[in-house]
């Protein structure tokens, strides 16, 4: 079956190439002149990267490290230290760690957290731990029915102080979701904690060692066409051209550059575009199906990425770090975490800004002006005296619709990735899949639209409701 794909990024990527394997030929459409998605990185003049976010790979991503094996690219992943760092606020330039020990899981997390007396007492820790046992006996089904609660109710349910939040978890729902405790499902904390505690090294950490499009998305690439399928930039997707029945007849692409638009027919079709983008393009029709209604519930969050390059050395530190910051998430200094960034004289900052909804409308300079007033508590002994740090140069990245915002409620708008459709299937970290908005959920739905179209195609349940006769025309 040739099987067309809207969408580059890790969803769609990871579609197409499990597509393949099955023996089918994906043609993956994308929008932009750069693969990637939510993932995407560029060059600037001066042949550095900077990139749409700060990527992390979790010990905790089964499929995703799988795919690297599968691509024989392991050797890509920086794996790091087993810890977690946070930056202390009330003690400028320090920081408070969570070091995970080299013996089995859940006693390693165990002992990580009660070796830490810098953030939490020891009353807290026994008052959270027992607060955890529903999630770690129940599992999943228990994780899934607290999405009725944001994490700071659920913590109010518990009985927990909101020192715990203050200390702890801001900062990791921010990273998780680029939102704060007040707006997060107690659902993805509640995943990541779970995963964290019965993994080994669920929540040990790695870097690429360069950019995600060059050393992760160009392999997939490449095993794709080696297989007869094909990836084509600057192909945005116009329109849904539907049969009488509902079903797409074809992708209607928007030529570019004075070219005409193009209709390209194939047997089956899958979306892996992010949700709002998905949501405008639909065509009336489906406007009425209950499926199709249900992302009316699902948006994307703002976020913004930056990148500051100075002229010396502000850490040594080769790790993520939590900034416990009002205004920043996470960040790390690439030069000391990534290889094709490295500079053993010179700091490059990679920092998300979360939440970000009231600064995706300022000028760059505004944001940069914002985040440096933060790097001086960050890092006070480098911006004080006569001879303060200087930023060389900077990149700014807004994303004003990242991945789907996981407020309370959201669980039950995420779509499945069969869709009513006899041949229209959907991809995309809001379908759903155990492992939420993150590179892991975007290979997983990729990963299980594959997986759904191969058992309907076994089943014959699926029809290539298209006349191949029109393959690739002009429209």
């Amino acid at each position: 079956m040739q099987v067309a794909i809207a969408g580059a990024g890790l969803a769609g990527l990871s579609c197409a190439k499990y597509l393949a394997d099955a023996g089918h030929e994906p043609i993956v459409l994308e929008a932009r002149d750069v693969l990637g998605g939510k993932v995407a990185a560029w060059k600037d003049e001066d042949g550095d990267w900077y990139e749409t976010g700060l990527h992390i790979v979790f010990g905790a991503y089964p499929n995703m490290l799988k795919l690297f094996r599968e691509l024989n690219i392991e050797d890509r992943l920086q794996w790091k230290e087993h810890s977690m760092i946070f930056n202390q606020p009330e003690q400028p330039g320090t920081y408070s760690r969570f070091d995970f020990p080299d013996i089995p899981a859940p006693v390693n997390g165990i002992v990580a957290i009660l070796r830490n007396n810098d953030m939490l007492t020891w009353p807290e820790k026994i008052r959270f731990g027992i607060a955890l046992i529903p999630a770690i006996l129940r599992g999943q089904s228990y994780v899934e029915e607290m999405d009725k609660y944001s994490w700071s109710e659920w913590m109010a349910k518990h009985g927990l102080p909101k020192r715990i939040e203050k200390e702890v978890f801001i900062a990791m729902s921010k990273a998780l979701n680029f939102i704060n405790p007040d707006e997060i499902s107690a659902t993805i904390l509640l995943t990541a904690l779970n995963r964290f505690l019965q993994e080994k090294n669920g929540s040990k950490m790695a870097f690429l060692d360069g950019s995600p499009t060059e050393r992760l998305c160009q392999p997939i690439v490449d095993y794709v066409r080696d297989r007869g399928g094909d990836v084509r930039l600057r192909a945005p997707l116009k329109e849904f051209l539907l049969n009488a029945d509902g079903s797409v007849r074809g992708f209607l692409l928007r030529g570019l550059d004075g070219a005409e638009d193009e209709v390209l027919a194939a047997d089956l079709y899958v979306s892996a575009m992010p949700v709002d983008p998905l949501k405008l393009l639909l065509p009336a029709p489906w406007r009425q199906m209950p499926y199709f209604q249900q992302l009316d519930g699902l948006e994307g969050v703002p976020v913004i990425n930056l990148h500051l390059w100075f002229d010396r050395k502000l850490t040594d530190i080769d790790h993520l770090l939590f900034s416990r910051s009002d205004l920043l998430s996470v960040y790390a200094d690439m030069s000391n975490t990534c290889k094709e960034y490295a500079d053993p004289e010179r700091s490059m900052l990679e920092l998300v800004l979360a939440p970000a909804k009231d600064w995706i409308g300022r000028s760059d300079e505004d944001i940069v002006a914002a985040t440096m007033v933060e790097l001086e508590q960050l890092f006070p002994q480098h911006f004080t005296g006569d001879c303060p740090a200087q930023l060389r140069k900077y990149r700014v990245v807004k994303t004003p619709r990242s991945v789907y915002k996981a407020t309370p409620g959201r669980q039950d708008c995420r779509p499945s990735q069969k869709t009513p459709l006899a041949n229209f299937y959907l991809a995309g970290d809001f379908t759903m899949q155990r492992y939420l908005a993150s590179m892991e959920g975007a290979i997983l739905s990729g990963k299980l639209a594959a997986q759904q179209i191969v058992s309907d195609l076994q089943a014959g349940s699926v029809s290539a409701a298209t006349d191949k006769a029109l393959a690739t025309t002009s429209a």
